[in-house]
């Protein structure tokens, strides 16, 4: 880096920022113009994708809609049901430890419930629920009804409240959000 050119006038510290700040935000592009490249992986897998997070992700819609959505992801093993209430989604199968619902003597683990009152697992006294029927929601999209997005990864689905509260759900492993 040398004194002329339009960096001129600013301090060495100054035009190293903005070189940094360039180079980010040319890598930013790259990854971004590469992700839909990376190929298809399957969701039980529970492998790691950037395309989960809600606000990384291609939209299905672009406003938040007050009508009620229901979808599944591809892999065929997650569906979820949305509206201005909240999510409720569940998993066909899954690899993890069942987790443990308070007062609960029957199976858990497979529903999942995001509202007002938070993200908890919800205890299956009917038997192990079906998948509810819904559109595919296409890895890489999302929904937004009301105050919740879900997008659909690789990963599995992530949900979230406008808070940042929420889950990620997978066939090896769920994770409460933040």
């Amino acid at each position: 880096m040398s004194g002329s050119g339009p960096l001129r006038g600013l301090s060495r510290g100054m035009q190293v920022f903005l070189l940094v700040d360039v180079l980010l935000v040319v890598l930013l592009v790259v990854l971004v113009a590469t992700l839909p490249e990376r190929g298809r992986a399957d969701d039980d897998a529970g492998a790691s994708s950037t395309a989960s997070a809600p606000a990384a992700t291609a939209t299905a819609t672009d406003e938040a809609s007050t009508e009620p959505v229901a979808f599944s992801l591809p892999s065929g093993n997650i569906a979820c049901e949305m509206s201005v209430e909240g999510v409720l989604c569940t998993i066909g199968s899954f690899t993890y430890a069942a987790p443990q619902v308070t007062g609960c003597e029957a199976e858990t683990g497979h529903v999942v419930h995001l509202d007002a009152e938070g993200f908890r697992f919800r205890c299956e006294d009917d038997g192990i629920p079906e998948l509810p029927p819904g559109a595919e929601l296409t890895y890489g999209a999302r929904e937004t009804v009301g105050d919740y997005t879900c997008a659909s990864g690789t990963d599995g689905v992530t949900c979230l409240d406008a808070a940042g509260v929420g889950f990620r759900l997978a066939r090896a492993q769920w994770t409460a959000l933040p």
